[in-house]
């Protein structure tokens, strides 16, 4: 049976990345700018944090505790409640931080400091999914919830140990683990989101999710509401009804937009021609297929490869 969330997370090229582990004493504060096409996150290892966004919206780290930003929203990171703060441009350029080892704020007790881990998801250039839009502006998971995610909590663990410990190929295994730990979050963070809530609950459809698993296998073929409800055991209307209510959005909307998205992958990560990549994706000709790519992207199929692939 096809996974079909891998083949989504694999599709959208999710990478995960460490950009700093900190050593903050108060008082401090810093202004995450925003990062499109990412998801941020902070786990605290030591001390407290204050999360403020742009929003108003605002949440507290204790150590042990992380918050995702799917995203990759501006933010605030402070030792206390703030929505001001200087960038992390200048913080970086001030500390002369030059990405290698830790990030030092302040010269306060060690064994006072916050410490955290900081790092971002990454996604190709125009990934999109339902899943992504169902994400809140952020999701908190503390130890207590992950106590119920064993799984999670070992990689986590690992990953902390990892990083403080300088060897040779940690960044490298904290990667892989980040990407591992992004789906466990996700999982996690269900419960957070009504609107993740109740896509999730369409891939635990036994009909919507082997629709799911047919688009995905076969992206390709020429699927009609008609063809996938006949494949699935379903009235055309019924099906329909289903997919849109549980999914957010029409089958033949999410079959078509899929196919852009693997359309981008194979534009990015191949060395098809714009007519193998048309054939690929379901379109009867390279002039519908760069219709439909122009018309969801802003940009033709030749442009998008000449400036991002």
């Amino acid at each position: 049976m096809m996974d079909v969330f891998q083949d989504i997370l694999n599709t959208l090229n999710l990478k995960g990345a460490l950009y700093f582990r900190t050593d903050f004493s108060s008082p401090w504060a810093i202004k995450v700018p925003d990062l499109p096409q990412a998801a941020r996150f902070h786990l605290v290892v030591q001390g407290q944090c204050h999360v403020s966004f742009a929003s108003g919206e605002m949440t507290e780290l204790a150590a042990g505790d992380l918050v995702l930003i799917p995203r990759g929203h501006s933010h605030v990171l402070a030792n206390e409640k703030t929505h001001r703060a200087p960038s992390l441009e200048k913080v970086l350029e001030k500390s002369r931080y030059d990405g290698k080892g830790v990030l030092v704020i302040g010269n306060g007790d060690p064994d006072a400091s916050t410490q955290m881990i900081c790092g971002h998801y990454s996604f190709r250039q125009g990934a999109d999914h339902p899943i992504l839009r169902a994400l809140p502006e952020y999701l908190v998971t503390t130890g207590t919830m992950r106590a119920k995610q064993p799984w999670l909590d070992d990689m986590l663990r690992l990953i902390v140990r990892r990083i403080f410990s300088n060897d040779v190929g940690s960044d490298a295994v904290v990667t892989r683990l980040s990407e591992s730990v992004f789906i466990e979050l996700l999982k996690i963070g269900i419960e957070q989101s009504e609107r993740l809530k109740q896509i999730l609950a369409g891939f635990n459809d036994q009909h919507i999710s082997n629709a799911l698993e047919l688009i995905h296998a076969h992206p390709e073929h020429g699927w009609t509401v008609q063809s996938l409800a006949k494949k699935i055991g379903m009235s055309r209307s019924r099906f329909a009804d289903r997919f849109n209510q549980l999914i957010g959005i029409a089958p033949m909307t999410y079959l078509g937009d899929w196919r852009i998205q693997k359309a981008l992958s194979l534009l990015n990560d191949s060395h098809c021609s714009v007519q193998q990549v048309a054939s690929k994706t379901g379109y009867q000709s390279p002039a519908a297929f760069t219709r439909a790519f122009t018309g969801k992207m802003g940009i033709t199929p030749t442009k998008y490869r000449q400036n991002f692939a």
